[in-house]
C-alpha cells in the first residue's frame, strides 16, 4: 500500500508531460499562423483579384479559423493564382518573391515540419510535407503546404487532448480502486473494534458467572441444590461461548470473502498498472528518439545538455560537436528523399560506432547532428572529431549506378565556467559556419 502515491504521481507526471506537449503544439500553431499572415502581406499588390483572396485568408487566420475553413480558402486562393498565371506573360517573375524572403519562408516552414516530425515518430505526414515543400516553386504551393501543416498540427493537438483525457480516466479508475482498498481497511478496523468489544462482553459474562458460582458454593447447604445452581451457571456460560463462536465464524467468512475479492481487485490493478507503466515507458522512450535514425532527438539532447552543463561546474570537461552534412540538399534533389534517408542512417551508424558507450549523439534537425563528449581533454576531442569526419568521408554510396561522395562539417567547443546552454551552442554553431564556408569537410574549433 505504501507504493500507491508513487503510481498516482507517475500518472500526474504523465498528464503534466502531455500538457507540456500540447503547449508546444499550440506554440507551433501560433508560429505557423504568423507565417501565414506574413506570406499574405508579402503577396499583396501583385494582382487585385489575388489581393482580395489574400485579405480573406489573412482575416480568417487572424480569427484562428479551423483547418477545414483554411483548406477551402486555400483552394480558392489557388484558383486565383492560376487565373493570374493564365493572364500574366511572365508569371514566374511576377509571383515569385525575392530570393532572400523566399528562402527564409521555406526555411521557417521546414523547421516547423521538422519539429512535427521529431514530435510524432509514427506519423508520415510531416516527411511528406517536407518533400512537398522541397518541390514548391511558388507562393501558392508553399501556402498549400502550410495549410496542410496547420491541419496536421490541429490533428496532433486533438490527439494530445484525447490522450490527456484517457490518462485522466485511468487516474480516476485507479483512484476508485484505491478508495475501495481504503474502504476495506476501514471495515477491517470496525470489525476489529467489534470483535474486541464482543470478546470483552463474553469475558465479563464468564467472569460474572464464575463469581456467582463461587458465591453459590459458599452459601449452599445442600449438595443437590449446589449442583443445580452450578449447572445453570455453566449452561449460561456455554450459551454465551457458543454464541460468540458463531459470531466469530460469521465474521471470519465475511472477512475471508472480502479479502479474496480485494486480492482479486489488487491483482487486476497491478496488471493494469504494469501495462500502463510499460506503455508510458515505451511512449516516453519513443518520444525521445528520431524515427529515421533511431538516435536521440532534439528534446532528448536539450535534457542531456542541461545535465552536462550542471556536471561541467564540477570541473568535468564537456565538449559539444555540432555536425552538418555537406551538400545534402543536392543529394535529396538529385537522387530523391529515400537516398537522403539512407545517407542520414549511414552517417548516424558511423557516429555511433566511433563513440564510447558514455558519449551522446542526437539528430537535432534535417541534416544536423550533435555529439557530447565528457571527461576528455580538448585535444583528444579534436582528434575524435577528425576521426569521425574521415569515417563519414570513407562511406561508400552508389545511387542509380553513380558513386556519391558524402562529407560532413563540424563546429566544436568546450563548455566553460559560467556557460549557459545557448552560449556554448552558439559558439559551436559559429565554428560550424566557418567550417562550411572554408571549403566544407572540415572540423573547426571555437
Amino acid at each position: 500500500m505504501s507504493e500507491t502515491p508513487d503510481w498516482k504521481q507517475k500518472y500526474r507526471d504523465a498528464l503534466l508531460e502531455m500538457e507540456s506537449e500540447e503547449k508546444r503544439w499550440r506554440q507551433i500553431e501560433q508560429a505557423l499562423r504568423r507565417l501565414i499572415g506574413r506570406l499574405c502581406a508579402a503577396g499583396m499588390g501583385m494582382d487585385p483579384q489575388l489581393d482580395d483572396e489574400l485579405v480573406v485568408v489573412a482575416a480568417a487566420n487572424r480569427r484562428n479559423a479551423d483547418a477545414m475553413e483554411l483548406e477551402k480558402l486555400a483552394a480558392s486562393l489557388t484558383m486565383a493564382v492560376a487565373a493570374v498565371d493564365a493572364v500574366s506573360p511572365i508569371p514566374s517573375v511576377v509571383l515569385a518573391p525575392p530570393a532572400t524572403r523566399w528562402d527564409s519562408t521555406c526555411t521557417a516552414a521546414r523547421k516547423i515540419l521538422q519539429c512535427l516530425q521529431c514530435l510524432s515518430a509514427e506519423d508520415a505526414g510531416a516527411p511528406s510535407l517536407i518533400a512537398s515543400l522541397g518541390r514548391a516553386r511558388s507562393d501558392a504551393e508553399v501556402a498549400a503546404v502550410l495549410d496542410k501543416t496547420a491541419e496536421l498540427i490541429h490533428n496532433h493537438g486533438e490527439t494530445l487532448a484525447r490522450e490527456r483525457l484517457q490518462a485522466a480516466a485511468v487516474l480516476s479508475h485507479v483512484t476508485a480502486r484505491l478508495e475501495e482498498v481504503a474502504g476495506y481497511l476501514t471495515e477491517s478496523g470496525d470489525e476489529a473494534r467489534s470483535r474486541f468489544e464482543d470478546t470483552a462482553t463474553v469475558n465479563d459474562t464468564v467472569m460474572s458467572q464464575v463469581r456467582e458460582i463461587s458465591a453459590d458454593v459458599n452459601s449452599a447447604t445442600e449438595l443437590s441444590v449446589l449442583q443445580t445452581m452450578v449447572n445453570a451457571r455453566l449452561e449460561t456460560v456455554t450459551k454465551q461461548v457458543l454464541d460468540f463462536r458463531s459470531r466469530e465464524e460469521s465474521r471470519l467468512l465475511e472477512h475471508t470473502g472480502r479479502a479474496e475479492s480485494l486480492r482479486a481487485r489488487i491483482a487486476d490493478l497491478e496488471r493494469e498498472t504494469q501495462d500502463l507503466n510499460s506503455k508510458l515507458d515505451r511512449e516516453k522512450h519513443g518520444a525521445r528518439l528520431d524515427p529515421l535514425t533511431r538516435l536521440a532527438n532534439r528534446k532528448s539532447f536539450d535534457e542531456r545538455f542541461a545535465q552536462e552543463i550542471h556536471r561541467s561546474q564540477n570541473d568535468l570537461p564537456v565538449a559539444i560537436l555540432l555536425w552538418d552534412l555537406d551538400n545534402f540538399k543536392i543529394i535529396n534533389d538529385t537522387y530523391g528523399h529515400r537516398a537522403g534517408d539512407r545517407v542520414l542512417q549511414s552517417v548516424a551508424t558511423c557516429f555511433m560506432s566511433g563513440l564510447r558507450a558514455e558519449d551522446f549523439v542526437a539528430r537535432i534537425g534535417g541534416e544536423e547532428f550533435v555529439i557530447l563528449l565528457t571527461g576528455l581533454a580538448f585535444a583528444r576531442t579534436l582528434s575524435i572529431a577528425d576521426e569521425l569526419r574521415r569515417g563519414v568521408e570513407a562511406l561508400k554510396f552508389h545511387f542509380r549506378g553513380t558513386p556519391v561522395r558524402v562529407t560532413v562539417s563540424c563546429g566544436l567547443t568546450d563548455l566553460r565556467l559560467g556557460d549557459a546552454s545557448g552560449a556554448a551552442f552558439d559558439r559551436a554553431d559559429g565554428a560550424l559556419y566557418r567550417a562550411k564556408h572554408s571549403g566544407k569537410n572540415a572540423c573547426v574549433a571555437a
